[in-house]
């Protein structure tokens, strides 16, 4: 779910590792298993809650993501801001550079949302030509999980048997030496594609805004999430044909723009910070999320599912003026 203020955004759902992430090691959790026991509050101290989880956070506990894998799908009612994730997709995120870098996307349009579940943009006659990318690539459906920094979550999953997150993506994986794979979260971006597994590249893409479809793991190619902006998604009309499809092209609705971070000037950016996945900060706010112990909970849940985890994002602090 969204939830927004002045400088807060929350998605329960959707990086690689910037200037301001420094874990000790990409191979071995800087933090412990986010245990799934519900935690006995000191008597001294009141809970901990989201809010004061974040309250006291410190400035080493906020990656700024890499221009070079940020999006910005502008549309006639504002911007979508997404971070891709080269260490799950890296030759679907290679691609889309490419047809953003090549005007792709630019003047498409939105061509389905469907209720409860995905927005779709693409080329709607499948006419446009491509001229540096690929139009289709092999299925990066997975990976092996080894190397990953994967911060697990020790609850339950139906879908996988372990899930948890990596450079803040929400992800699951077999074992740590099995195979490793983003899942179907609220916000996240994938690669359309056809019966075929290599029948997609990136030049249909999608975005979850209903309740996690983790049936589509490992089917379709994640390679990314929302960070900002899921509203400008989650409002548009639903389309009234099969599988929300807009029934006619003056239904459709038009992108203006899809850039790169890194290819806006720097003044047009929109400028994020992440909260790191693989800190005690974000195991705190786990655990804050997972036992409920605001005046109006009556009983506390003691688990959490992998897309009801906060992944926080905020507006980067500007520096006082002297």
């Amino acid at each position: 779910m969204l939830v927004a203020s002045a400088l807060w955004a929350v998605l329960g759902c959707a990086a690689p590792r910037s200037s301001l992430s420094t874990p000790a090691s990409p191979t071995t959790s800087t933090v412990p298993p986010m245990t799934s026991s519900p935690a006995s509050p000191s008597p001294a101290s009141p809970p901990p809650t989201l809010a004061g989880v974040l309250a006291a956070s410190q400035p080493e506990d906020w990656r700024t993501p890499d221009p070079e894998n940020v999006l910005y799908l502008e549309l006639a009612s504002g911007r979508v801001v997404f971070e891709m994730a080269p260490a799950f997709a890296p030759h679907h995120v290679e691609n889309v550079r490419a047809l953003v870098r090549e005007r792709y996307f630019d003047g498409l349009a939105i061509v389905r949302v469907q209720e409860n579940y995905v927005v779709q943009w693409a080329d709607p006659e499948n006419q446009r030509p491509i001229r540096h990318a690929r139009r289709t690539l092999e299925a990066e459906f997975d990976r092996p999980a080894a190397g990953l920094a994967f911060q697990r979550l020790a609850d339950p999953d139906t879908y996988a048997p372990e899930v948890g997150f990596v450079d803040g993506f929400p992800a699951a994986r077999e074992s740590p030496n099995g195979r490793a794979w983003l899942v179907h979260c609220y916000g996240m971006l994938g690669a359309g594609r056809d019966d075929a597994a290599d029948s997609g590249g990136g030049a249909e893409l999608y975005v979850v805004i209903g309740q996690a479809p983790r049936q589509l793991d490992r089917n379709v190619t994640l390679f990314g999430r929302v960070l900002l902006g899921m509203e400008h998604l989650t409002t548009l009309p639903r389309g009234t044909e099969a599988l929300g499809f807009y029934a006619t092209a003056a239904e459709r609705v038009p992108i203006t723009k899809l850039q790169l971070a890194a290819d806006v000037p720097a003044p047009e950016r929109t400028e994020l910070e992440v909260l790191r996945t693989d800190t005690s900060t974000f195991a705190a706010l786990v655990e804050s999320r997972r036992n409920r112990r605001e005046a109006w909970f009556q009983r506390a849940a003691g688990r959490i599912d992998v897309c009801n985890v906060p992944l926080v994002v905020r507006l980067k602090p500007t520096a006082p003026r002297e």
